[in-house]
């Protein structure tokens, strides 16, 4: 089979094209220079884009950043990202055109499990490895496959969340609503087991479909349950709607919780007052960084604004680790003067042990980051304050903003 057939059709919207235009013209290789191929796989397009962007736009600047610095061991790194419109199909279609025609070293980037799973079973047939940027589901991980590596992973989410309503604000009983997608899922029912076994309960628990407009219905549950608080498995467009509603009636709440869409400045901003007071969780963010990378955090956020005019999230940072670490394993492989392969890649990604602005990233037998872990945030004066754990905390939680 050629490998045209593999290459679909693909529309890309103008401000995805802006964004990719830069990196044909910054990571090309210079005069008779070798090169490095990476593949980039994100949802440039479609109801994903927002936040595939951000995360196209931090494996850019990683890659940016080492071509600046010299390339990889000498080499200059050339990044061909593609476009998979949020659709899972696309994104096997986009993978094998990389593998084949573009016949790059590794792939990186993807957002949601949807789409990280199809890519990483074309790693896996092909022999590519894969680092993807944005992947919580366990089953993905549990498959035997040596070429697949992820920077987060869902049990450094759920233990700090949990740990946080158990021991700091002593809360028992509990709400959960989530998406009903197959990460969010999951995310409900590691919930649920640990707050179990940190004696807590879910005494009310829904599924909902992505985009739900109204959420009251679920909200008026809650006080006749005696829920102390709530934990929201929703996304950013599901939490800005719920912020929202949550204003309009008292429910007795002393917490609100949501881990996916609430630590971003955007939220902020666009919810407004509102916001005040809610809890989030995220692995960085401005200001947020792991101990003893500051520096290399500061210089990052600095970076990054004269690059692109604003400032990284969270979701940016997710992007930029991954390529960094994929591009850290193939620069450990150069250095011992064998070629990059599949396999050579794929075994300097599993000795790695890196100390990233992120986390320190190594992995274990399944590719998971054995370090990965959320801080717990409250909006507090249009600002992410870290409030667990202890250690890392920048703040008290203010429980006059938390009730709702």
């Amino acid at each position: 089979m050629k490998p045209q057939r593999f290459r679909p059709a693909v529309r890309v919207p103008l401000i995805a094209l802006l964004l990719i235009a830069p990196v044909f013209l910054t990571a090309l290789p210079l005069g008779a220079a070798q090169e490095i191929r990476l593949g980039e796989i994100n949802p440039l397009s479609g109801h994903l884009a927002k936040h595939g962007l951000e995360i196209h736009q931090g494996i850019l600047y990683a890659v940016e950043e080492a071509n600046a610095g010299g390339g990889v061991a000498g080499q200059r790194v050339e990044l061909l990202s593609r476009d998979d419109q949020s659709k899972p199909d696309v994104a096997v279609n986009q993978a094998q055109d990389l593998i084949f025609r573009g016949k790059v070293t590794g792939l990186v980037g993807g957002y949601v499990d949807s789409l990280v799973g199809p890519i990483s079973q074309q790693a896996a047939r092909h022999r590519v490895p894969f680092v993807a940027s944005a992947s919580l589901q366990e089953e993905i991980a549990g498959k035997k496959n040596p070429y697949f590596f992820r920077v987060s992973r869902m049990e450094g989410i759920v233990q700090p969340l949990c740990r946080f309503f158990t021991q700091t604000l002593k809360i028992r009983r509990v709400a959960l609503m989530h998406a009903a997608s197959p990460g969010a899922t999951e995310f409900a029912d590691r919930v649920r087991a640990d707050l179990r076994h940190m004696s807590g309960d879910i005494v009310l628990q829904e599924k909902f479909r992505p985009g739900l407009p109204d959420f009251s219905m679920f909200l008026l549950k809650l006080p006749p349950a005696k829920v102390e608080a709530l934990v929201s498995g929703g996304f950013y467009a599901d939490n800005l709607i719920l912020a929202r509603q949550l204003r309009e009636r008292p429910l007795g709440l002393q917490a609100v919780i949501a881990p996916w869409g609430v630590a971003y400045q955007s939220f902020i901003d666009e919810v407004g007052p509102d916001s005040e007071g809610l809890f989030g969780t995220c692995a960085w963010n401005p200001g947020i960084t792991l101990p003893g990378t500051e520096d290399a955090s500061r210089a990052l956020v600095e970076g990054f604004r004269k690059r692109f005019g604003k400032e990284p999230n969270t979701t940016t940072m997710h992007g930029y680790t991954s390529a960094r670490v994929l591009l850290a394993a193939i620069e450990a492989v150069l250095k011992e003067g064998a070629r990059p392969t599949g396999e050579a890649v794929s075994k300097a990604l599993a000795k790695l042990d890196l100390n990233l602005p992120m986390e320190r990233l190594a992995f274990d037998e399944h590719g998971d980051p054995r370090h990965y872990r959320h801080v717990v945030v409250q909006i507090q004066k249009r600002r992410l304050v870290v409030v667990y754990p202890p250690e890392r905390a920048a703040g008290r939680v203010d429980l006059s903003l938390a009730g709702r």
